[in-house]
């Protein structure tokens, strides 16, 4: 019996994992990562003569049910043109049958790294804010995300905001509807071009998924994936020293453990950030005259210090006046 060290058995697991790109347009590359389904290779179009990320599945898939939800994840990146998405560039099925799609190769860090290096809180609410208006025009299209992470958010080296891994998105019933075999439930039904999720299924990651979604319930909307952004909202504010009262108002409302008591769309919740960022009230938190006064004077003290000071030496004058 011949031992392998453990280089040559991770040069083996590697050989293994890597797909089979023979009679393809594709050269591998390298591996940039892993997820629930598969790998995500960076390989180089041989056609266009550029480098592409290529998301293939990795694992056993007896029933089909993850080339389904592959398929159905390139599809609704591909009709969600977007400066915050990601484009999809081609789909197919490898030689050994396994089914892929390429996107844009995107160079940069995720949020949770690309955190770290942003020190400013407003600079911080500025991604937040891009961050919201990409899922705003998911939903505007009818798609929920079902995974908002900081590691599922990109921010490329020219300050671009990119929502990644749309591997649990799902088309909201109002949406273009066709017959397709359901593979999580026991018979066919009409359902909106994506998988439904049987009652009781979990999918997402803790701590940034809606009790709703914790508790597998199926009939989710986009008050979920609002959760999920107050969730990397709080996450940006992890290393404030002193989390403004409005700004924490925003981001218990986003995550209240009732969807009625969160905010009911993605533009109400970036306004009130915006209306922070602007100095102004938000809706989250309601203020008395006292506070409302004060805010107005922190509002308008250029104004206000300029008018303090043609008083004081309009007064000056006149007491200085020879008499």
């Amino acid at each position: 019996m011949t031992w392998l060290d453990d280089s040559a058995l991770e040069r083996l697991r590697q050989a293994a994992d890597s797909p089979d790109l023979e009679g393809t347009r594709y050269r591998l590359i390298d591996k940039l990562g892993e997820g629930g389904m598969g790998g995500v290779f960076r390989v180089e179009d041989r056609v266009l003569e550029r480098e592409v990320a290529l998301k293939v599945i990795g694992v056993s898939d007896p029933d089909g049910v993850l080339a389904i939800r592959l398929l159905q994840e390139a599809r609704v990146i591909a009709k969600l043109e977007h400066p915050g998405i990601v484009p999809v560039h081609d789909a197919g099925a490898l030689p050994d049958g396994r089914p892929y799609y390429t996107m844009k190769f995107v160079q940069g860090k995720r949020l949770d790294e690309h955190a770290k290096d942003v020190k400013g809180l407003s600079d911080r609410l500025r991604i937040f804010l891009r961050i919201c208006d990409t899922v705003a025009f998911a939903h505007s299209h009818h798609v929920l995300h079902r995974d908002l992470t900081p590691a599922n958010v990109m921010v490329g080296p020219f300050g671009e905001v990119l929502l990644m891994d749309w591997g649990l998105s799902k088309l909201l019933y109002g949406s273009a509807v066709r017959k397709v075999a359901d593979p999580e439930a026991s018979n066919s039904r009409e359902f909106a071009g994506a998988l439904t999720t049987a009652h009781g299924s979990v999918l997402g990651t803790p701590g940034y998924m809606a009790p709703e979604q914790s508790r597998g319930d199926s009939l989710v909307d986009q008050r979920a994936d609002i959760y999920s952004l107050g969730a990397i909202l709080e996450f940006l504010l992890t290393d404030a020293t002193s989390v403004p009262r409005p700004l924490a108002a925003i981001q218990r409302q986003a995550m209240a453990e009732e969807p009625a008591q969160r905010y009911q769309n993605v533009p109400d919740l970036a306004a009130d950030v915006a209306r922070f960022l602007d100095g102004v009230a938000v809706s989250a938190y309601p203020e008395g005259l006292p506070a409302r006064f004060w805010r107005w004077i922190g509002r308008n003290r250029a104004w206000i210090a300029l008018l303090l000071a043609y008083l004081v030496t309009r007064a000056l004058l006149i007491f200085l006046r020879p008499r």
